[in-house]
Protein backbone atom coordinates (compact mmCIF):
# COMPACT_ATOMS: atom_id res chain seq x y z
CA UNK A 1 0.00 0.00 0.00
CA UNK A 2 1.31 3.59 -0.22
CA UNK A 3 -0.55 6.94 0.04
CA UNK A 4 -0.43 10.03 -1.18
CA UNK A 5 3.00 12.09 -1.37
CA UNK A 6 3.46 14.31 2.39
CA UNK A 7 5.82 16.23 4.15
CA UNK A 8 4.53 15.59 7.44
CA UNK A 9 1.84 13.48 8.97
CA UNK A 10 -0.40 15.55 9.48
CA UNK A 11 -0.06 17.54 6.00
CA UNK A 12 -3.55 16.21 4.83
CA UNK A 13 -5.33 13.10 5.12
CA UNK A 14 -4.68 9.97 2.97
CA UNK A 15 -7.92 9.71 1.63
CA UNK A 16 -6.77 7.91 -1.29
CA UNK A 17 -4.61 4.40 -0.63
CA UNK A 18 -3.16 2.56 -3.70
CA UNK A 19 -2.72 -0.90 -3.16
CA UNK A 20 -0.86 -3.41 -5.53
CA UNK A 21 -2.09 -6.96 -5.06
CA UNK A 22 0.88 -9.39 -6.31
CA UNK A 23 -1.01 -12.48 -7.63
CA UNK A 24 0.49 -16.34 -7.35
CA UNK A 25 -0.15 -16.52 -3.19
CA UNK A 26 -2.52 -15.81 -0.74
CA UNK A 27 -1.59 -12.45 0.94
CA UNK A 28 -2.60 -10.17 4.29
CA UNK A 29 -1.66 -7.22 6.25
CA UNK A 30 -3.25 -4.59 8.76
CA UNK A 31 -3.48 -1.20 7.71
CA UNK A 32 -3.09 0.57 10.95
CA UNK A 33 -3.70 4.54 11.52
CA UNK A 34 -3.67 6.66 14.72
CA UNK A 35 -3.64 10.37 15.35
CA UNK A 36 0.14 10.61 14.25
CA UNK A 37 1.04 13.61 16.43
CA UNK A 38 0.53 11.97 20.21
CA UNK A 39 0.22 9.05 22.36
CA UNK A 40 -3.57 8.55 22.10
CA UNK A 41 -2.88 5.22 20.81
CA UNK A 42 -1.68 4.10 24.25
CA UNK A 43 -5.35 4.46 25.04
CA UNK A 44 -6.89 2.77 22.43
CA UNK A 45 -7.09 5.95 20.07
CA UNK A 46 -6.35 3.71 16.80
CA UNK A 47 -7.77 1.97 13.90
CA UNK A 48 -7.27 -1.20 12.09
CA UNK A 49 -8.84 -1.95 8.68
CA UNK A 50 -7.64 -5.61 7.48
CA UNK A 51 -6.76 -6.72 3.97
CA UNK A 52 -6.38 -10.11 2.73
CA UNK A 53 -6.15 -11.58 -1.09
CA UNK A 54 -7.04 -15.02 -1.54
CA UNK A 55 -5.27 -16.39 -5.01
CA UNK A 56 -7.44 -19.12 -5.43
CA UNK A 57 -10.72 -17.32 -6.19
CA UNK A 58 -8.86 -13.86 -7.07
CA UNK A 59 -10.67 -11.91 -4.58
CA UNK A 60 -9.31 -9.01 -2.48
CA UNK A 61 -11.10 -8.26 0.77
CA UNK A 62 -10.59 -5.00 2.88
CA UNK A 63 -12.19 -6.08 6.21
CA UNK A 64 -14.34 -4.15 8.59
CA UNK A 65 -12.50 -0.95 10.07
CA UNK A 66 -11.73 -1.82 13.89
CA UNK A 67 -11.23 1.12 16.43
CA UNK A 68 -11.77 4.58 15.73
CA UNK A 69 -9.64 8.28 16.82
CA UNK A 70 -10.36 11.76 16.84
CA UNK A 71 -10.04 13.25 12.91
CA UNK A 72 -10.37 9.67 11.48
CA UNK A 73 -11.45 9.29 7.52
CA UNK A 74 -14.77 7.82 7.42
CA UNK A 75 -14.26 7.51 4.23
CA UNK A 76 -11.42 6.56 1.48
CA UNK A 77 -10.58 5.42 -1.54
CA UNK A 78 -8.26 2.24 -2.54
CA UNK A 79 -7.13 2.01 -6.05
CA UNK A 80 -6.05 -1.94 -6.64
CA UNK A 81 -3.63 -2.41 -9.15
CA UNK A 82 -3.40 -6.50 -9.79
CA UNK A 83 -0.14 -7.70 -10.32
CA UNK A 84 0.00 -11.36 -12.16
CA UNK A 85 1.95 -13.51 -14.18
CA UNK A 86 0.06 -12.60 -16.95
CA UNK A 87 -0.61 -9.08 -16.41
CA UNK A 88 2.68 -7.26 -14.95
CA UNK A 89 2.90 -3.80 -14.29
CA UNK A 90 6.14 -1.50 -12.80
CA UNK A 91 5.80 0.39 -9.59
CA UNK A 92 4.68 3.63 -11.04
CA UNK A 93 2.79 6.00 -8.61
CA UNK A 94 0.43 7.37 -11.20
CA UNK A 95 -0.94 4.07 -12.62
CA UNK A 96 -3.89 3.93 -13.39
CA UNK A 97 -5.91 1.59 -11.28
CA UNK A 98 -7.64 -1.79 -12.16
CA UNK A 99 -10.62 -1.22 -10.05
CA UNK A 100 -11.45 1.28 -7.48
CA UNK A 101 -13.33 0.77 -4.42
CA UNK A 102 -15.04 3.41 -2.25
CA UNK A 103 -14.73 2.09 1.23
CA UNK A 104 -16.92 3.33 4.56
CA UNK A 105 -15.54 1.38 7.35
CA UNK A 106 -17.90 -1.84 5.97
CA UNK A 107 -16.19 -4.72 4.77
CA UNK A 108 -15.82 -4.80 1.12
CA UNK A 109 -14.59 -8.20 -1.52
CA UNK A 110 -13.98 -7.41 -4.84
CA UNK A 111 -12.99 -10.28 -7.90
CA UNK A 112 -9.67 -9.25 -9.02
CA UNK A 113 -9.10 -9.66 -13.38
Amino acid sequence: PFGPELQYTSEKPAETITLYVYGGQDGKFDLYEDENTNYNYEKGAFANIPVTYNDASKTLTIGKREGSFTGMLQKRTFNIVYVSQNKAHELNFDAKPDQVVKYTGKAKTVKLK
